[in-house]
């Protein structure tokens, strides 16, 4: 039986206690005479501007900020035949999770569509993706849906925010994978789609999508940007100081993550200390190699500030086996890790109904969920939700720890031109 940690959340209300200071009897009054002291002038506490934060990231929002608009999240193929994929580095968070087969899958939300110059392979919708979506109601883009799916889409009445086509997606029978495959010499069509940024627009006028929408939180409970220094280090955390019997410090090092999600499909963070940031990587398991996510629309290697890892039940839909369909409980919450400036965080996590909001929770000094929301740092965010079967396979540490010289060599023949993929 698969094991989980079920988050109890308990509101506690803390007494504040007033001390008072007695008279000491041994004073005597001033004389009438006696000159009075002045007062101290108070100093006014400083008066911050409105919160105005980017509903991805926490930062404060830019002259090119679409407030009063809905985010946009759209479903991009992960498996190893089809990448690379287009239009990743341009998201604001990037969630991946399994799907059939023990293939992943990406979901990559941005607050403005229009910044999407073109994204894809685009591949079909899951209620896995969907349910972290739907509290914010953004516009949800695949190509295809599961059964499951469809039902989510009509329960919660989703309409046209729900966009079956991959928003009017085009064919690039002429794109190739890592093999040099193409549609005409053997590429999948399912692994030709894309969208863009004027397709999306089109689709919206069409079909007179409403896209009003205003955010008065953000995603995650970011670290006030208003701040002086609006940085966590997650060496003086909360429970920074915490150890747990069974698991140890909860604050430990992390510039390295490494997160199973399959036998075949694992992620791995680099923490690049110049950059205050994590590269991200993936394995092939045809050679062992492992590859830069690279965005092929630009050649920029995804990279992220913060990384987030939730482990959870899943399993197969009941009645579902011959499609393999995934259920991913949300309902009961569970473990998970924070990775932010090279160190790594246990926390908990909880989501409850498909209309609650993902939340995340500091520990207490005994490792339970306490009722203080984590703090986030400012920046994108790479979340992962895996199979709990899969968390004695995650790994963490220091870089110098691991043997990356020979998986780097391993990556760069992999890279070759006749590289089986």
């Amino acid at each position: 039986m698969k094991r989980f940690l079920l988050c109890v959340l308990s509101v506690l209300t803390a007494g504040v206690m007033l001390a008072s200071c007695a008279k000491d009897e041994g004073i005597q009054p001033s004389s009438p005479d006696a000159p009075t002291q002045a007062e101290p002038t108070p100093v006014p506490t400083p008066t911050l501007p409105p919160y105005e934060a980017n509903a991805l990231t926490g930062e404060a929002r830019d002259a090119d900020y679409p407030a009063g608009q809905r985010i946009t999240a759209v479903m991009v193929n992960n498996i190893t035949r089809a990448r690379p994929q287009r239009g990743l580095s341009a998201a604001q968070m990037l969630f991946e999770i399994k799907v059939e087969g023990g293939i992943t899958r990406f979901m990559a939300v941005y607050n403005d569509y229009h910044d999407i110059q073109e994204i894809g392979p685009v591949r079909s919708g899951r209620d896995q993706f969907f349910q972290l979506i739907l509290p914010w109601q953004g516009l949800y883009i695949h190509e295809g849906q599961s059964i499951v799916m469809e039902q989510y889409a009509r329960d919660y009445d989703y309409g046209t925010l729900n966009n079956n086509d991959g928003a009017y997606g085009y064919r690039d029978y002429n794109r190739a994978n890592w093999l040099g495959e193409t549609y005409n010499s053997g590429l999948p069509i399912e692994h030709t789609m894309y969208t863009s940024g004027e397709n999306i627009q089109k689709y919206i006028d069409d079909e007179n999508v409403d896209m009003n929408r205003d955010y008065n939180s953000t995603f995650f409970n970011f670290v006030d940007y208003r701040q002086e220094n609006p940085v966590r280090d997650l060496s003086n955390s909360l429970d920074s100081a915490y150890t747990l019997e069974n698991y140890g410090p909860v604050v430990t090092d992390g510039e390295y993550v490494e997160i199973t999600h399959s036998s075949s499909y694992k992620t791995r963070m680099l923490y690049d200390a110049a950059a205050n940031s994590y590269k991200m990587q993936q394995y092939y398991s045809n050679d062992g190699s492992w590859r830069d996510t690279v965005d092929e629309g630009n050649g920029v290697t995804l990279t992220f500030p913060n990384v987030v890892v939730l482990f959870t039940d899943i399993h197969v839909y009941p009645g579902h086996e011959a499609k393999d369909l995934q259920y991913v409980d949300y309902g009961n919450g569970g473990i998970g890790y924070y990775s932010y400036g090279g160190k790594t965080e246990r926390i908990y996590w909880q989501k409850g109904t498909p209309l609650e909001a993902l939340r995340l929770y500091y520990l207490t000094e005994d490792g339970k969920c306490s009722d203080i929301p984590l703090e986030i740092n400012l920046g994108k965010s790479y979340v992962a939700v895996v199979d709990v079967d899969e968390a004695i396979n995650y790994e963490t540490g220091l870089l110098a720890d691991h043997d990356l010289a020979a998986s780097d060599a391993a990556t760069a023949e992999a890279e070759a031109p006749n590289a089986d993929v």
